[in-house]
């Protein structure tokens, strides 16, 4: 019978950027002509918002170094455990689907493929943290074996899985779950993780993956954006989780099963004009999980995690589906505030 291993992670893309860039989100949005100036003055923030502000670079080293030191305990479990398999649920960010096809979920089969580490910081003229050359690639492994057979079996539960072999041509690799294997082995860059890993995407960004192409977006261009049909309910992401366990549970694997994603994401939150996370929110959220109450989970709406600017957070209901399936609680979890550095984050281990 299988064993199962359950990770909560970030995939924060600022945390592979250098520590005077990690609040260039927030700068950004500070430069949108449409947010009232009156909610840009930091006088107006709350006192944690200024305190963080102020701080500067050294905020941004103190955010870096909690999230290093929740990501190194996430690696220890990881190497105790010794997979043989990641399977890990990331967000498709107007990445490898786009105008074409956007599926609810994709397995990703691939080989072996090799992965420029850094075309997000490029993009966002950011030096990364580990002064690497910009084409600093990596490879990242797959088994597509496990992801055939783990499709085949999700369809057979019920699942109308999509299955992808092939990356599109000129496409960027889902930074979801490219920063997932840079960050669990960041002393190395992500050149030195052992471990294949099973993509399975999500489309989170839903009525907004090509609205708002799955990023930032200035109020100007969005008071009257034409959305994308809804991506797949909190409900049903659970529901998948419990399915790909119980796809795998027959085998003699080792099954690393991971979600990543920051929280509630700034430049998601409408109503807090993109300047800051819906912290309550996410603290419900949290509060319930903590507790083991997954059924304030299940009750949770895509429009409620739309509201909350929540989207990345279905690859955790994936997770957490997973979990309820395995009667798994988490031995460990943590959850790291902020209201400069664009999302809250949480990590977690279930063992």
């Amino acid at each position: 019978m299988a064993e199962f291993l359950g990770l909560g992670v970030t995939h924060y893309p600022l945390l592979a950027g250098t520590d005077e860039h990690m609040a260039g989100l927030l700068r950004w949005t500070l430069g949108d002509p449409d947010i009232p100036e009156e909610l840009k003055d930091p006088d107006s923030w709350s006192a944690s918002m200024r305190a963080e502000w102020d701080g500067g670079v050294e905020s941004a080293a103190g955010h870096r170094q909690v999230l290093l030191d929740n990501l190194a305990r996430c690696r220890k479990e990881l190497d105790e455990f010794k997979p043989d398999v990641l399977i890990v649920w990331g967000d498709d960010q107007y990445e490898n689907f786009r105008e074409e096809v956007v599926p609810p979920f994709c397995v990703l089969a691939y080989e072996d493929l090799e992965v420029p580490a850094f075309e997000v910081m490029n993009e966002r003229g950011s030096p990364n943290a580990w002064g690497l050359p910009d084409d600093f690639e990596i490879t990242l492994h797959g088994d597509p074996a496990t992801a055939r057979s783990l499709t085949n079996a999700l369809i057979d539960d019920g699942f109308d899985m999509a299955y992808s072999y092939k990356k599109r041509a000129g496409a960027h690799f889902p930074h979801a779950i490219l920063n997932t294997q840079l960050f669990l082995d960041y002393e190395h860059a992500g050149a030195e993780l052992p471990y294949p890993i099973v993509p399975i995407t999500v489309n989170c960004y839903g009525q907004h993956a090509i609205a708002r192409k799955g990023g930032l977006a200035r109020f100007a261009d969005i008071h009257d954006e034409r959305l994308d049909p809804v991506g797949p309910t909190p409900r049903r992401c659970m529901d998948l989780g419990a399915s790909v366990v119980r796809a795998l549970a027959g085998t003699d694997k080792r099954v690393a099963l991971v979600a990543s994603s920051s929280w509630s994401h700034a430049f998601l939150v409408d109503k807090t004009w993109h300047l800051w996370p819906d912290t309550p929110a996410d603290r419900r959220l949290y509060d319930a999980f903590v507790a083991g109450d997954m059924e304030t989970w299940r009750a949770v709406t895509g429009a409620e995690v739309v509201d909350a600017g929540q989207h990345e957070m279905l690859n955790w209901f994936c997770l957490l589906g997973a979990m309820q399936e395995l009667g798994m609680t988490p031995d460990w979890s943590t959850f790291v505030e902020t209201d400069v550095f664009n999302s809250n984050k949480c990590f977690a281990v279930f063992s």
